[in-house]
């Protein structure tokens, strides 16, 4: 039996600080956790390959980093692919762009979270971690004026804390929660 949600997809963004906060949060999610997960992770653009199989050693779902107009499957974590800028379509499937940079990243979370916005509107959530800079504010400030959820990862708790308080700066985040939080609230969309 399929388990209906009230949302459809999971993004998550982060930076510096961020990359063992997702582990856990991945590591922690039950296997019937069936909604697609999109990540964007600041990554040096030299390095082409090892974060999905790092991410892979933990979690109990496929990780993928997936290609240009692959469709998006249920139960499945993507990960942004290394300098190329991730985007969703109107028809579920993902684009790569290697357009400029946004906020000195390419993948930038902004244009992630802006995309997929304007395709799942109030049936997105929107996580977004510790950080160096400012990429993502934008694009919750899109989310939440389409309807979606966002999360945001405790200032205080997080290993760098700009990128969260730039959200704060600019729209108001409805959860604000430490990474445990965080993964108590998304188990709690399985039961």
């Amino acid at each position: 039996m399929a388990i209906k949600y009230p949302y459809k997809a999971i993004v998550i963004g982060g930076s510096a600080g961020s990359f063992q906060t997702i582990l856990h949060i991945l590591e922690s999610l039950p296997k019937q956790f069936s909604i697609p997960i999109i990540i964007t992770l600041h990554r040096l653009k030299h390095v082409r390959s090892g974060l999905a199989e790092s991410v892979s050693l933990t979690s109990h779902k496929p990780i993928v980093e997936p290609f240009d107009k692959q469709k998006i499957e249920q139960n499945t974590v993507y990960i942004a692919p290394s300098n190329y800028h991730l985007l969703v379509e109107d028809d579920y499937t993902f684009s790569l762009s290697t357009e400029q940079p946004v906020e000195f990243s390419r993948p930038s979370i902004d244009v992630l979270f802006a995309s997929a916005a304007q395709v799942y509107k109030h049936e997105l959530i929107a996580i977004l971690l510790s950080g160096a800079n400012k990429d993502g504010a934008q694009g919750m400030k899109i989310i939440k004026q389409l309807g979606g959820t966002l999360i945001i990862q405790d200032p205080s708790e997080a290993e760098v804390s700009i990128m969260p308080k730039s959200v704060i700066d600019i729209v108001r985040p409805d959860i604000i929660m430490e990474t445990e939080d965080i993964i108590t609230f998304l188990k709690n969309m399985v039961k």
